[in-house]
């Protein structure tokens, strides 16, 4: 594996490399911690603010990082639009219904309602890329699922007390389940770190400009140590580390695999806002905790162990 170049095959369930492993557990761990982190930056910095600097610290992080290979950072052309169309769901999309998703409902919520997440990209992923939705991807992602059901089923009445939080989230996860069939759909020819950076880079076109236009710019000055501390780390590791995994991984695994993979970062979340943000926790979480190691257990373990 390679920062940036020649990009990997996409492999089967039964032939992923350990590194494929490795770097969903780095994802898994810096984007649960993502949350509280991003909960802490919002009550300081406006939506719009934050995700412009979001999308630019970690697009130009990126192209930075593929930089280190002496490649060339430039798009083939007949890739810019088929990449712009991703950003529009995996980037603007997301990162602008999360935003708003999290700075109206507990991060711990938000994070379970994003991650219905791999429902849509498995039901997705099989309408468009032809997908085989096996045994073991069915039982995972109703583990995973009915971890999830666990945390939110009982808190039905927060989302009805705040609807638009709630359907924020649940836009978020729809557009970042399409983002991610469509980069699966379709075929690059440059490496994970480049087709990361310039992807951010180019949602990042319209969320400047809506953030310029609304002028709810805030003044360095004017914010807490600890807010400019979350908002350093959301740029370094979620958005330059792990969306270059993400991509990475993506392109290893097949695309409702990746998803589904992903089921365990909500359960970090939690564990996560209760540390920083005293959020409470108790026997659901730890039941969902169960629930989403079995998916996980069942979708990537299982494989492994046919391989020895």
């Amino acid at each position: 594996m390679t920062i940036d170049g020649a990009p990997p095959a996409p492999g089967r369930a039964d032939s992923l490399p350990p590194a494929g492993f490795l770097l969903l557990a780095g994802v898994t761990l810096f984007w649960g911690a993502n949350w509280p982190m991003m909960k802490i930056a919002l009550g300081e910095i406006p939506v719009w603010s934050f995700r412009s600097l979001c999308l630019l610290g970690g697009g130009v992080g990126l192209l930075a990082l593929s930089g280190l290979s002496g490649r060339s950072l430039g798009m083939p052309r007949r890739e810019i639009g088929p990449l712009m169309l991703c950003a529009v769901f995996n980037v603007v999309g997301w990162h602008l219904f999360s935003g708003y998703g999290v700075s109206l409902i507990p991060a711990g919520r938000a994070v379970i309602i994003a991650f219905t997440m791999p429902l849509w990209a498995t039901l997705l992923s099989s309408l468009i890329l032809g997908e085989r939705l096996t045994a073991a991807k069915l039982a995972g992602l109703v583990l995973g699922l009915a971890g999830l059901a666990v945390l939110i089923g009982p808190d039905l009445r927060v989302i009805g007390s705040a609807p638009l939080g709630a359907l924020c989230m649940l836009g978020a996860a729809a557009s970042w389940a399409t983002g991610t069939v469509l980069l699966k759909r379709f075929t690059w020819s440059v490496g994970s770190a480049r087709l990361a950076g310039w992807q951010l880079l180019f949602g990042a076109i319209p969320v400047v400009t809506g953030a310029l236009l609304i002028g709810d710019l805030p003044a360095p000055a004017s914010l807490s140590t600890e807010a400019l501390l979350a908002t350093a780390y959301v740029i370094a590791l979620p958005m330059v580390f792990c969306h270059w995994a993400f991509f990475q991984i993506v392109r290893l695994f097949p695309a409702a695999l990746a998803a589904i993979g992903t089921l365990a970062i909500p359960v970090v979340g939690v564990f996560a806002s209760t540390l920083v943000l005293g959020e409470a926790v108790g026997v659901r979480e730890l039941a969902a905790l169960t629930l989403v190691c079995g998916a996980l257990a069942v979708v990537l373990g299982l494989p492994a162990v046919r391989r020895v």
